[in-house]
């Protein structure tokens, strides 16, 4: 069902991993996509164009954490469509990373995923909100993790920047209410998406201890959020803001 039939979305982060079902789901649902990634996004981006007739996705090479290519980024995009409805806020750095302890933690490593996973965000709130207030609505949808909640050992960069976007979320959602613009959270558990399983160490080392913190004791797919995601799209969440939904099979409460 189309229930975002016309909508202008923009995924960060959508060439691959979680982020490409975010893009199928959107589309599919009938919102025009613009994909950025530091990943080539265009094979997608040619993919659903052809598989929704009506529906254009686009995709830019984009870093996220450089103002400079947000705000090119951001520009192209209105200047195609006019607006911005909706807001993805997915590229992070996660699977590529080894557990570390804090004490060998090179600085350089930290200052980068901050810099992606945070001032990602912002760069990118920053460019687009302007563009909401004008039209006086939008949906602002920011991607966590369930170790915001409960920590996660040896990866303190990591669980530090999911940390953080809760309180962005909050933060933003009381900035932006005067104009009807949407800002909240997804928290997934590990989702076994093409990323994660292409590291076998993530999987050796964090699959089984998450499964068995699950009230439903099995993995997750991509596929599974997906629901949460279009129902913070859409005009069935208007009156939701500031919140986190914990997407985890039970493993946190929030």
């Amino acid at each position: 069902m189309r229930t975002l039939e016309g909508k202008i979305a923009v995924v960060t982060g959508g060439a691959r991993g979680l982020g490409v079902a975010y893009v199928r789901a959107l589309a599919a649902a009938g919102a025009h996509v613009a994909v950025a990634d530091i990943e080539d996004g265009e094979p997608l981006a040619r993919e659903l164009s052809t598989a929704h007739p009506g529906v254009t996705v686009i995709a830019s090479r984009t870093d996220v954490s450089d103002e400079s290519a947000v705000r090119s980024f951001v520009d192209a995009v209105v200047a195609r469509h006019g607006r911005i409805d909706i807001l993805v806020n997915n590229a992070a750095i996660f699977s590529s990373l080894d557990a570390v302890d804090t004490d060998q933690l090179a600085v350089e490593l930290w200052d980068r995923v901050m810099a992606v996973n945070i001032r990602g965000p912002f760069l990118m709130c920053k460019h687009v909100s302007p563009v909401m207030k004008r039209q006086k609505g939008g949906k602002i949808i920011n991607i966590s993790s369930g170790v915001a909640y409960k920590g996660m050992r040896r990866m303190l960069h990591y669980a530090t920047s999911k940390g953080a976007m809760l309180a962005f979320t909050r933060s933003l959602a009381r900035e932006l209410g005067d104009w009807n613009i949407n800002v909240n959270t997804v928290a997934p558990g590990l989702i076994l998406s093409d990323s994660i399983a292409a590291n076998s160490k993530h999987i050796e080392d964090f699959r089984a201890p998450v499964i068995a913190s699950r009230a439903l004791k099995r993995d997750g797919y991509p596929r599974d959020l997906v629901g949460t995601l279009l129902f913070l799209a859409s005009d069935a969440s208007d009156f939701i803001t500031g919140q986190t939904i914990a997407v985890d099979g039970g493993s946190v409460n929030t």
